[in-house]
């Protein structure tokens, strides 16, 4: 409504304002214009001030961005750029881009480093602030579209040349770095009770030649959010789930801790886990002790513990009542996952499968004050796929 307002008071301090045209007949200059269409400029010019009936996402001409679809001069006065129209022509989508000590505050907005789509060099820093357009915002939502920055510590894991942080909400800061593009990683941080600027900040160090990100920035309703607890959301019966920086010649990120979520489909009552190759489960245990080759990820005496594991992968299991050494007989279920492979040493196809709801995987990496080598910590990639009820 107070948009509509606004355009209705522009309208009219437009009529007002405007010089006016005496004796101006408009068939009269109709007919002129028949007789000599260079007449056409003499004509006044009526700009459309009316909104479009509802603001919405689309996706913008070139079928890459999503945008707002909103009244063309409402997307230019608020810094937007038409990308195609929406609402059956009454409006534009309209995409938000913004960069380095600039302030988001519309619901979808891109935030690229100063030279996108080419690569930005000799940088020190570049922040973001992000401002809550409705009180009902509860989380942020960040796609990391291209996420190309410097390489942790090979040996710990830990970020150091390049660091992007995202701080401001209630939950702990956010720090990655790395190789997080095309990933599908959507990050949640919740901004429910908050009043001030959430502060996106790349601390970028020069011996890193080169950056590029593109991360999409979505403001989320109370009644849109992720569950509590949930760092990454996916959605879908069927999906790729990663650690942070699992790349080629990458290595996982040190201090991390949160949960993967997947959302329960309609008449799904059970999930299962796969590795999407036979290396794509390399996490090291990370503490003082080294795991025997004859253990393997869950092919011990007993199941996993946080001493076995203090770099660890947890998959919640159906029962505690299968929490069982692995030498009483089937049924085993191993809750904590670490080491060469993500199912005991030899079982192949490894799969696993899970009843219980809600669908979550817990990602625990410590801060690495232990070295380790690089090849023993790719990290985790897994597929997953919900399974029907059985009827």
């Amino acid at each position: 409504m107070r948009k509509v307002l606004e355009c209705f008071l522009l309208v009219l301090d437009f009529a007002v304002s405007a010089p006016k045209l005496p004796n101006f007949d408009i068939w009269r200059e109709k007919n002129a214009l028949a007789e000599s269409p260079a007449n056409v400029s003499r004509l006044p010019r009526v700009l459309n001030f009316f909104p479009v009936p509802v603001e919405e996402e689309c996706l913008s001409n070139d079928g890459r961005r999503k945008g707002i679809c909103m009244n063309a001069y409402e997307c230019r006065i608020e810094s937007g750029t038409s990308h195609g129209p929406c609402a059956l022509g009454f409006g534009v989508c309209c995409v938000f881009t913004a960069t380095c000590n600039e302030e988001i505050h519309n619901n979808i907005t891109y935030f690229v480093n100063p030279d996108f789509p080419d690569l930005s060099k000799n940088m020190d820093s570049c922040t973001l602030s992000v401002k809550k357009i409705d009180p009902e915002i509860s989380q942020l939502r960040l796609d990391f579209i291209h996420f190309n920055l410097g390489q942790p510590n090979r040996k710990t894991g830990v970020c150091e040349d390049d660091i992007f942080v995202l701080s401001g909400g209630e939950t702990r800061e956010l720090r990655l770095c790395g190789l997080n593009s095309g990933q599908h990683v959507v990050a949640y941080f919740d901004v429910e009770d908050i009043d001030t600027s959430v502060s996106i900040e790349m601390k970028l160090n020069r011996r890193a030649v080169s950056r590029l990100w593109e991360v999409r920035v979505i403001q989320v309703p109370f009644t849109q959010r992720a569950p509590a607890g949930c760092l990454q959301y996916h959605m879908g019966v069927t999906g790729t789930i990663q650690t942070m920086n699992f790349a080629d010649n990458g290595r996982h990120l040190a201090d991390q801790d949160y949960n993967i979520c997947m959302r329960q489909e309609e008449e799904m009552c059970s999930i299962a886990y796969e590795p999407c190759h036979e290396n794509s489960f390399r996490i090291s245990p990370n503490n003082n002790e080294t795991i025997s080759e004859d253990v393997g990820s869950g092919d011990g005496a007993e199941p996993r513990n946080m001493d076995d594991c203090s770099d660890r992968i947890v998959l919640p299991c159906d029962s505690e009542d299968l929490l069982m050494p692995s030498d009483v007989g089937p049924g085993t279920c191993d809750l904590i996952h670490c080491g060469e492979s993500l199912c005991p040493s030899g079982e192949t196809p490894c799969r696993i499968e899970s009843s219980v709801t809600p669908f979550t995987i817990g990602v625990h990496f410590g801060s690495s004050a232990r070295e380790a080598p690089p090849d023993d910590n790719l990290g985790m990639c897994l597929t997953y796929e919900q399974l029907p009820c059985n009827v």
